[in-house]
């Protein structure tokens, strides 16, 4: 059985002092495949180490994340297009809106999405998307850059149905993590009414542990939870699970 983690920030801090220990608890719980979302220039050694260290298992986006559009956004905008052009990576990433913690930087964030997927377009690469309290700001870019050249993965979905519909119109997977497994978290409540094609595993380490570890370290190897999780939903074998999951990645990633 192998597990895909499409997203999971390995090079955070947060793991610093048992980062090899980590992996291998990932992998002897089948994650065999680690995708890695950027989030600033100032991580980019760091997930550059990690893929020098682990280069089977380690695949490296580039991009800005919407809650570091700060002040010196040229600045960091500047440093993605310099790293694209330079060097390979599997998705531009992770790139969208979040309103939830300051809502004065949306024009800037905006900007930096849309500028990012035409980046995404012109490398013929995935677009990792983060999405918080700005479902409709979203789509609204997606609506404007739709096409067969547009398509990644709604990182971390939390929307409704009628907006997973939505997500999936413009080619995009549904990242589903530990949130599924919340009891507060609503998705699980209509993911069976989704086809499985449509649908990546995700930890988003160290954040969102699956419960029993909700409000702990999140790491690679409670995929297996996730993964434990949709087979009840989709009353499927784990394995089964696993396969069609990997699958997806495969298809969106190109590796």
């Amino acid at each position: 059985m192998i597990l895909t983690d499409t997203h999971t920030h390995l090079y955070s801090e947060a793991f610093d002092e048992d980062r090899i220990e980590v992996i291998e608890r990932a992998v002897n719980n089948g994650v065999e495949r680690f995708f890695i979302p950027a989030i600033d220039s100032s991580y980019t050694k760091a997930m550059f180490d990690l893929k020098l260290n682990h280069p089977d298992k380690m695949f490296l986006m580039m991009g800005l994340h919407p809650t570091h559009v700060k002040e010196n956004v040229v600045e960091e905008l500047k440093h993605v297009t310099e790293m694209l052009k330079a060097h390979k990576f599997c998705a531009v990433g992770e790139i969208g809106i979040d309103l939830y913690w300051d809502k004065s930087s949306l024009k800037e964030q905006q900007k930096a999405f849309q500028y990012q997927i035409q980046l995404a377009k012109k490398y013929k690469l995935p677009i990792i998307i983060h999405c918080r309290e700005a479902f409709d700001e979203i789509f609204e870019i997606l609506e404007k850059e739709k096409g067969d050249d547009l398509y990644g993965i709604f990182h971390c979905f939390t929307g409704t149905l009628k907006q997973a519909i939505q997500a999936i119109s413009y080619n995009m997977m549904l990242g589903i993590g530990g949130v599924v497994t919340f009891k507060n978290g609503k998705i699980d409540t209509f993911l069976n009414q989704i086809d499985l094609k449509h649908i990546v595993l995700e930890t988003d380490s160290p954040y969102l542990a699956p419960v029993p570890y909700r409000g702990k370290r999140n790491e690679s190897s409670n995929l297996l939870k996730v993964a434990e999780k949709l087979a009840e939903i989709y009353n499927m074998p784990i394995d089964e699970i696993a396969k069609i999951t990997t699958a997806n990645s495969i298809r969106v990633f190109g590796i």
